[in-house]
């Protein structure tokens, strides 16, 4: 089986994705430590970040959805961290999450027109 780029692409999105909700819904002692909260946040808005990036490239053509998904995916995060009892959730969180999502969305959208108005 041949494999193609976007498929690559796409294992590494999903994989990520699980990765996120894994180390999302641990107890914090087997995480390293978080000395300054703005880290916290920074590192909401890097890992959805990159779920973005990997998200859009995999699935250009539904650029809609993976923007609505990755929120929608951010705020559940959120709300099962609510229910473990060891996490708390935060719609601060959310919002570095939304942040990481809206940044990856607009580099995407602007490497998309510049793409598309080069000539063959």
């Amino acid at each position: 089986m041949k494999w193609n780029r976007i498929a690559i692409v796409r294992i590494g999105f999903w994989g990520a994705s699980g990765l996120v909700l894994l180390l999302s819904l641990l107890p914090t002692e087997q995480l390293p430590p978080i000395t300054l909260d703005i880290w916290d946040k920074a590192q909401h808005a890097l890992g959805f970040l990159f779920l973005g990036v990997l998200g859009f490239w995999s699935y250009a053509h539904r650029h809609m959805r993976v923007l609505l998904g990755l929120l929608i995916f951010g705020a559940a995060i959120e709300l099962m961290q609510s229910v473990t009892g060891w996490r708390h959730g935060d719609w601060l969180d959310w919002l570095a999450d939304a942040l990481g999502v809206v940044v990856a969305y607009f580099l995407f959208y602007e490497l998309s027109l510049k793409n598309a108005s080069q000539p063959l």
